[in-house]
């Protein structure tokens, strides 16, 4: 199996040792990836701190064009690239070609983006003090961006913490999560093929334990971080005076009010809740149902449930894969039998094989169970009865979290209340948390994270706004 180089300054490089990447699924080795050494890593931070001001500079159409060049190849690429994603991630195949497609779209988006990122005039001649004054104001990039990126979107996410950072004119250093790398440094590939500088993009697979280096460095102002809520957190402790951005997950709720079309609801919840073997910071995990329709919509559920295909991520069929590794499937296991011990009932699943978890159905949880309070990140869903919409509302709002949520109602009234009252970053109605467009804004609130992603929402969070004033002008 060839050796795949990383990125160095966007050139191919290789280090003096390398790490396999297997399938979860069958354990087979899907690549060998180069470690970048200590110098090297050096070499790419001091290569990405000496070109952020050609950067900055570079103008719009050649940001734009980069861009567009890298969402036309990974289209063409796009059968290659998703195996790759299935392979290293364990994601079924179905769902892999979904995270390519929606890559394609980022970095068009971008590029579409980039067009549009022009400075805005203000005429400051509203008080007489003002008079003959103009305001021009740009968006200005802090400087480098160092990116680290999860394991469960391993091509789509690292897209959105590239793309705008390309856009706006800021060099990137990925650091891809150590279990997924593979995705990243194809992407690599791709944009290596573009006229960006020499510098603008570095790719560096290091363990976990050598990103403090990284973190710290004052050539890197910005850190832009998904991953888990310690991790995070952990981050801005160690580096209060940089810009961070961190998108740290959630237990998402779904409610289903009286109101609502069951059927639609159980079809969308039972999917969501286990796509991506629930390994999604908005996976369905708590469907707060109202009582008029609870024994009803549970029925439903269970059975939409059931009828999902769990099996071989290379299956055209298979819905539910495995996760990440078996590790991750003992710790849901584990969970479950917590859940289980302290009362709840096993309405579906509860078992686990290797590192597939049966899709699971759980009822009359205690408030206090992990299952309830912590993010499962994976394909476990929680069942929460409730007596009408205050209450439905009050239980979304009692966890930590505030990602996103889902209200299934058909009544407008209901909807904008949900939108009022909801203490989290998205609200989608008619339909699960798990729905997210990739040009919109998606970010949380509490410990959900800080900062938005979403095309021009990132665009917005790379940059501080620099006013220049003209003075003395015939207006």
């Amino acid at each position: 199996m060839p050796l795949r180089p990383f990125w160095l300054a966007g050139r191919p490089a290789t280090g003096e040792t390398e790490l396999t990447v297997t399938n979860s699924h069958d354990g087979r080795v899907v690549g060998v990836h180069a470690v970048p050494t200590p110098d090297q890593v050096e070499e790419a931070v001091a290569a990405a701190h000496a070109v952020r001001k050609q950067a900055a500079a570079l103008p719009l159409h050649v940001r734009a064009e980069a861009l567009a060049h890298v969402s036309r190849r990974i289209a063409e690429r796009a059968d290659e690239i998703a195996r790759v994603i299935s392979g290293e991630n364990g994601k079924p195949i179905f769902w892999a070609r979904g995270e390519v497609g929606r890559a394609v779209a980022t970095f068009r988006f971008a590029a579409e983006e980039t067009r549009r990122f022009s400075g805005d005039v203000q005429r400051l001649d509203t008080e007489p003090a003002a008079q003959g004054r103009l305001a021009y104001v740009t968006r200005v990039p802090y400087g480098p961006v160092l990116a680290i990126t999860p394991f469960n979107f391993p091509l789509n996410l690292v897209a959105h913490k590239v793309a705008p950072a390309i856009a706006v004119g800021a060099p990137v250093i990925v650091k891809p999560a150590p279990a997924t790398p593979l995705s990243a440094l194809l992407l690599g590939e791709i944009l290596a093929e573009t006229d960006l500088p020499e510098g603008m993009f570095s790719i560096l697979p290091v363990p976990n334990d050598r990103a403090g280096s990284l973190v710290e460095d004052p050539r890197l102002p910005v850190v832009s971080f998904t991953g888990s809520g310690p991790v995070g957190y952990a981050i801005i402790d160690r580096v209060p005076r940089k810009h961070v951005t961190l998108e740290l997950g959630g237990n998402a709720a779904a409610v289903v009010l009286a109101d609502a079309d069951l059927d639609w609801a159980a079809g969308r919840v039972a999917l969501f809740s286990n796509y991506q073997a629930g390994q999604s910071c908005i996976a369905v995990q708590r469907v707060i149902v109202e009582d008029a329709v609870a024994d009803a919509f549970t029925d439903k559920l269970v059975a939409a449930v059931g009828g999902l295909v769990t099996g071989d991520p290379e299956d055209e069929k298979t819905q539910v894969g495995p996760l990440v590794s078996v590790q991750a499937a003992e710790r849901v296991e584990a969970w479950v039998a917590e859940a289980v011990d302290a009362g709840a009932k096993v309405l579906a699943g509860g078992t686990r094989d290797g590192a597939t978890v049966a899709p699971t159905v759980l009822a009359d949880v205690p408030a206090g169970a992990k299952v309830i309070a912590e993010e499962v990140f994976g394909p476990v869903l929680v069942i929460q009865r409730v007596s009408g919409v205050d209450e439905a509302f009050a239980t979304v709002n009692d966890s930590r979290y505030g990602l996103q949520a889902g209200v299934f109602t058909r009544s407008l009234d209901t909807a904008f209340r949900a939108n009022r009252e909801l203490e989290v970053g998205g609200v989608i109605i008619g339909d699960v948390p798990s729905y997210r467009a990739d040009q919109m804004p998606y970010g949380g609130v509490k410990e959900s994270g800080i900062g938005r992603e979403g095309l021009r929402s990132a665009m917005a969070d790379l940059t501080y706004e620099k006013v220049m004033v003209i003075t003395g002008l015939s207006l």
